[in-house]
C-alpha cells in the first residue's frame, strides 16, 4: 500500500444519474476501479469479468441446443429485495452504541416484540408510509425501478423491493437503495438501520439475492417451461448450478459472511450457515427420473378450489417455497436468502457467476466429448441425459427440500458432508483455498493475488468490527449503565434505612438489594473480564479475527447479559438508554 496509483474506468452498460440536494446536483458515474498493475481494487470489476465468464459458457451451450439464433451475450440478473428497520432519529442519538456500530450492544427483551404478527400483517404505520413514498420518487428520479414495499416480520422492520436487471446494474442500483433510505429517513425525523441485527432477541434483516440467467433477446435460462421435462437444455443449467453450489458451498458461504451476519444466519429468521439447495416437489421428481432414466413427464400443481361459490379457482404451483432454504429454487430463479442486508451484492454475485460458468464449462465439455459437432439430436439427447445423470448422483448431496431451522438438519448435513462453517471466521479460508483459486483464474476473474487480498481485508473488517463493538461496550458499561445502577443501589440502600427508623419489616427488601447488589458485583466482573479480553488482543488478519471470536466475543456475550437483568431492575427513569419497547414501538 506505499504505492497509490490507480485508475478509474466508466461501465457504460450501467447508468449514470444525477443527485440532487436543495442547492446542488452531482453527476455520478458507475465506474471501475483498478491498481496502476491492473489488479481489481473494486467489487465492480470482478463482477463484469464473471459476467463476461458466465456469457461465454452460457452461449456453449445455446449452440449445443441450436437456440443461440440472434444471441450475442448472456446475462446473469438480479432482483434484490432490501430489509431495514426505521426507529425515530432522537432515539438514534441516545444510543451510543447504535450511533457507533450500528447495532444495540445492550438491550432487554421487550414484553411484546413479534409473538402476535401483528406489525408484519398490520397496515403501514402513517409517518412510514410517507417515507416510503419518498424513498421510490426519489430512487424513480435516480432510474431504480423499485416495485414492492412492505411491513416485515419485527416492529419498525419494512421491506423494498426492485425489479429485475442485469447483475451490474442490479448492484449499482442496491448502493442507490441504501443510500436513499438514509438519506430520506432523516427528512422524516427517523433513522435508517441497515445491520443484519440492530435488535437482539427478534429477527433481524437479510437481503434476499434473486438470481438467474438470461439471453440479450429477453429468454430467461431458468424459466422450466411448462413440459419441463422435454426442456433438456433448461435441466443442463439446472444441473450445472447444482453441480457448482455443491462443489463450492464453502466458497458461497464465504461470500456472505461478515461480522454482522453471524448475528443472524441459523436464527429462525434467516437460513442456516449450511449452504444446500431447495427445488421444490416439480424439479425433485424431474431429477429423481433423471438419475433413473430420461424424464417422461411433468408433475402438476393442480388448481386449489376455495370452497366458496363467489371466489375462483386458483392455478396452484407445481412446488411450494421453502423459506428456511439459503438457495431456494422459486419459480424461475434462484433466492440466494442469506445475503446480509448492510452487504453490497457484488461479491456474492460474483461468486455465483464464477462457478456457475465453471460448471457450464464442465458439463459443456462432458457432452461434446459424447456428441461430437453435427450429431444428430437424438445423440444430442442421449449424451446430455447420460452426464446429467453423473451430475445428479454426484451432487444430490445439496439438494434439502425440508425445514432448514430442524436442529436434525446440522446433523444430516455433516453426514452428507456437506460444510458445516458457523461464523465468518470459519468461512474465509475458502477463498484463497485451491478449488476456488483454480476456478477464479482459470475464467479470468480474479487472480490468486486478488484473492488473498480480499479474504485479509474482509479479516481485517471482521476483527475491527467486533473490537469497535467491545470498546463501545466497555465504555457504555463504564460510563452510562454501572453509574446508575449505583445509583438505583443506594436508592434502595435509603428506602430499607427509612423503613428500619420506622420499625418496619424489610426483609424482602433487604433480600431483593443483596440480589441487586450481586449484580452489580458481577457487572464489575464482568466488564473486567472483557477489558482482558481486549487489551490481551495480539496478531492480525485471520488470526486476530479466531481470537475475538473465540474470546471477545463470549465475554460480551457474558456482560450483555448481566446488563439487561439489571434493566429489568434498574427504575426507569435512571435507565440511562432508551429501551426496546420505546425504540420499537414509538413511530
Amino acid at each position: 500500500t506505499f504505492e497509490a496509483r490507480g485508475y478509474t474506468a466508466w461501465d457504460a452498460t450501467s447508468p449514470v444519474f444525477i443527485r440532487r440536494g436543495s442547492n446542488h446536483a452531482t453527476l455520478c458515474i458507475p465506474t471501475a476501479f483498478v491498481s496502476y498493475t491492473g489488479e481489481a481494487l473494486d467489487k465492480k470489476t470482478p463482477l463484469l469479468r464473471s459476467m463476461d465468464a458466465l456469457s461465454q459458457q452460457a452461449l456453449r451451450v445455446l449452440r449445443l441446443f441450436g437456440t443461440d439464433e440472434g444471441v450475442s451475450r448472456v446475462f446473469s440478473t438480479c432482483g434484490c429485495e432490501q430489509e431495514y428497520f426505521l426507529i425515530d432519529r432522537r432515539f438514534h442519538f441516545a444510543r451510543p452504541d447504535l450511533l457507533a456500530t450500528g447495532r444495540t450492544l445492550f438491550g432487554a427483551q421487550a414484553t411484546k416484540a413479534h409473538q402476535l404478527d401483528d406489525h408484519y400483517f398490520g397496515t403501514i404505520p402513517e409517518r412510514v408510509l410517507a417515507f416510503m413514498a419518498e424513498v421510490e420518487s426519489e430512487l424513480y428520479r435516480l432510474g431504480v425501478p423499485v416495485k414492492t414495499r412492505h411491513n416485515e416480520v419485527s416492529p419498525s422492520q419494512y421491506e423494498i423491493a426492485p425489479i429485475f436487471e442485469q447483475a451490474n446494474i442490479a448492484a449499482d442500483h442496491q448502493q442507490l437503495v441504501m443510500s436513499v433510505l438514509r438519506s430520506t429517513a432523516e427528512r422524516f425525523g427517523l433513522r435508517c438501520l441497515l445491520h443484519e441485527k440492530p435488535f437482539a432477541e427478534i429477527n433481524g434483516s437479510g437481503k434476499h439475492n434473486n438470481w438467474s440467467m438470461s439471453t440479450d433477446t429477453g429468454v430467461n435460462l431458468l424459466d422450466p417451461q411448462d413440459e419441463t421435462h422435454t426442456n433438456l437444455q433448461f435441466m443442463v443449467f439446472l444441473c450445472a448450478v447444482i453441480r457448482a453450489v455443491d462443489l463450492h458451498a464453502d466458497l458461497l458461504r464465504a461470500s456472505i459472511a461478515s461480522a454482522s451476519n453471524d448475528h443472524r444466519l441459523g436464527a429462525n429468521e434467516a437460513p442456516p450457515a449450511i449452504i444446500s439447495i431447495f427445488l421444490g416437489d416439480m424439479l425433485t421428481d424431474l431429477l429423481e427420473q433423471l438419475e433413473s432414466g430420461a424424464p417422461s413427464s411433468t408433475k402438476r400443481g393442480g388448481t386449489l378450489e376455495l370452497g366458496a361459490l363467489t371466489l375462483p379457482q386458483l392455478p396452484r404451483d407445481p412446488g411450494d417455497r421453502n423459506r428456511t432454504s439459503p438457495f431456494a429454487f422459486t419459480g424461475n430463479k434462484f433466492e440466494l436468502r442469506a445475503v446480509g442486508s448492510s452487504q453490497p451484492i457484488a461479491w456474492p454475485n460474483t461468486v455465483l457467476n464464477a462457478i456457475v460458468a465453471d460448471s457450464l464449462d464442465f458439463v459443456c465439455s462432458e457432452i461434446e466429448k459424447s456428441a461430437k459437432p453435427g450429431a444428430t439430436e437424438a445423440r444430442l439427447r442421449s449424451a446430455t441425459v447420460g452426464v446429467l445423470k453423473k451430475i445428479v448422483k454426484q451432487h444430490k448431496r445439496v439438494i434439502f427440500n425440508g425445514d432448514n431451522y430442524s436442529g436434525d438438519w446440522h446433523s444430516e448435513a455433516e453426514r452428507r458432508g456437506l460444510p458445516v462453517l458457523q461464523t465468518t471466521v470459519d468461512a474465509l479460508p475458502s477463498i484463497t483455498g485451491k478449488a476456488a483459486v483454480e476456478v477464479f483464474k482459470r475464467h479470468k476473474v480474479l487472480s490468486k493475488n486478488e484473492l488473498v487480498s480480499r479474504q485479509t481485508i474482509y479479516a481485517e473488517q471482521y476483527a475491527t468490527q467486533l473490537e469497535i463493538e467491545a470498546r463501545t461496550m466497555l465504555s457504555l458499561a463504564r460510563r452510562l449503565i454501572r453509574p446508575a445502577v449505583i445509583r438505583h443501589q443506594t436508592e434502595l440502600a435509603e428506602g430499607i434505612a427509612a423503613l428500619q427508623a420506622a420499625d418496619v419489616d424489610c426483609e424482602d427488601q433487604r433480600l431483593a438489594l443483596d440480589e441487586f447488589v450481586g449484580l452489580v458485583d458481577q457487572l464489575s466482573d464482568r466488564i473486567t473480564a472483557l477489558e482482558n479480553r481486549v487489551e490481551g488482543l495480539a496478531g492480525e488478519g485471520l488470526k486476530l479475527a479466531r481470537q475475538l471470536r473465540d474470546q471477545v466475543i463470549p465475554a460480551m456475550g457474558d456482560l450483555r447479559e448481566t446488563v439487561d437483568s439489571l434493566e429489568g431492575i434498574v427504575a426507569d427513569d435512571l435507565w440511562p438508554l432508551p429501551t426496546y419497547a420505546e425504540m420499537l414501538f414509538i413511530k
